[in-house]
């Protein structure tokens, strides 16, 4: 037995799936807890929690970029909220080559490193998606100055945009203490069982892999919704549509991952590579600290199909409600297995160096995704994709791969 967990509003909803079929609402033990009281005489395999991060209130953050100066108008925090953290550039960093740009300042890191006054770190560096080795050294120059800080790297997010990758390593850092306590909490309830947590776009990730990366479990909830949701109507190719509270009319195709936006407040917006949302969502939003600006992939707009969530009685005509619509979360995040993504820049001179670079590449996604949660030996590559990079030297190929694997 696999139980789903749903921590959106109003109330927390747990599901369990035994051999395939939901079952559930199961009652918990303390409202707004997560202990089931009424499986436990089942063996349960896993626990999969889905949660949506777009709300949370984010950490300051210290990020550190290494490269060449810069105006202000261009430099790391730039629109981003006000107190959002304390930001540095210090020399060094490398072209997209591998040349080096200019030595790492490692003074200037461990003096705004020991002043910040901060424990989350976002690292970003040019050319690092290529070669990280300034970020690898900034980190051990932070942790070494700052005993137990929380530290991101941006070279592990791949996108090629300085600025798209600092922004996903400093809202990632920005997470991190909010996904730690929630991770330690889930733990304390529910001893004993491996937890894992939902991803934007489909799989799960572990309870350390989510502490270290929650940005890649952003929307994991609507995620869930989506795949819950199709599941529940016995189809693969739908428009899903989740209701809830204080977040209704999230309307999106499935499979796939997306929603439609509309009025809400007012918020910063900052740009990331990563796929973590578009518009906020309807409804009134006036705590959201900050919104990004990236369209999730297949958002539709849509008067068919199938309604899901607390209020999904409510969707109106042309939209089909599945029997145990409220489940359609907790059941979305029990169905998903272990997944793990690397995105890469990667210089190649000749088709064998690229072959090197592809095998490099794959056997870390097989890494990550064995971190992420799978079960030994169930880990295995399911699709690489390399395309070559327009308006740059010959020899520089974007090289993505995805890994996934089975629960325990």
């Amino acid at each position: 037995m696999i139980l789903g967990v749903d921590l959106g509003a109003p109330a927390t909803v747990v599901a369990a799936l035994r051999d395939g079929v939901p079952e559930g609402p199961i009652p918990t033990r303390a409202p707004g807890g997560v202990r089931p009281a009424a499986v436990w005489g089942t063996p349960v395999r896993a626990v999969c929690v889905a949660v949506d991060l777009d709300t949370v209130r984010l950490a300051p953050v210290a990020a550190i970029r290494v490269g060449g100066p810069c105006p202000p108008a261009l430099g790391p925090l730039t629109g981003w909220p006000e107190g959002a953290g304390r930001a540095v550039v210090v020399r060094g960093g490398h072209s997209l080559t591998g040349r080096p740009v200019a030595e790492l300042d490692s003074a200037a890191v461990a003096e705004f490193a020991a002043g910040c006054g901060l424990t989350d770190f976002a690292v970003t560096a040019t050319g690092s998606p290529v070669l990280a080795e300034h970020e690898l050294a900034v980190a051990e120059i932070v942790a070494a100055e700052v005993p137990g800080a929380r530290i991101t790297l941006s070279y592990e997010f791949g996108q090629v945009g300085l600025r798209e990758r600092e922004n996903s390593a400093i809202l990632n850092a920005a997470l991190g203490p909010y996904a730690d306590d929630l991770a330690a909490r889930l733990g304390r309830d529910l001893p004993g069982v491996p937890l894992f947590f939902a991803r934007t776009g489909s799989g799960l990730v572990s309870a350390h892999y989510f502490r270290r990366y929650p940005l890649v479990c952003y929307l994991g909830a609507f995620t869930c919704a989506l795949r819950g949701g199709a599941t529940l109507a016995g189809l693969s190719d739908t428009a899903v549509q989740e209701r809830r509270p204080a977040t209704c009319d999230r309307r999106a195709a499935a499979p796939g991952v997306g929603r439609t936006g509309g009025e809400g407040a007012a918020a910063t917006a900052v740009r990331t590579g990563m796929v973590t949302g578009g518009l906020p969502r309807t409804g009134a939003r006036s705590d959201l600290p900050v919104r990004v600006n990236l369209p999730l992939p297949l958002t539709v707009e849509a008067d068919t199909g199938v309604a899901v969530g607390p209020l999904a009685g409510e969707a109106g005509p042309g939209w089909t409600v599945p029997g145990r619509a409220e489940l359609a979360v907790a059941y979305g995040a029990a169905l998903a297995a272990p997944v793990a993504e690397v995105e890469r820049i990667v210089q190649a001179r000749g088709r064998a160096e690229l072959d090197r670079a592809l095998d490099d590449a794959r056997d870390e996604a097989l890494t990550r995704v064995v971190s992420a949660g799978a079960a030994p030996g169930s880990a295995r590559v399911a699709a690489t994709t390399v395309n070559p990079l327009s308006y740059l030297p010959d020899g520089l190929y974007r090289v993505r791969v995805t890994a996934e694997g089975a629960t325990p």
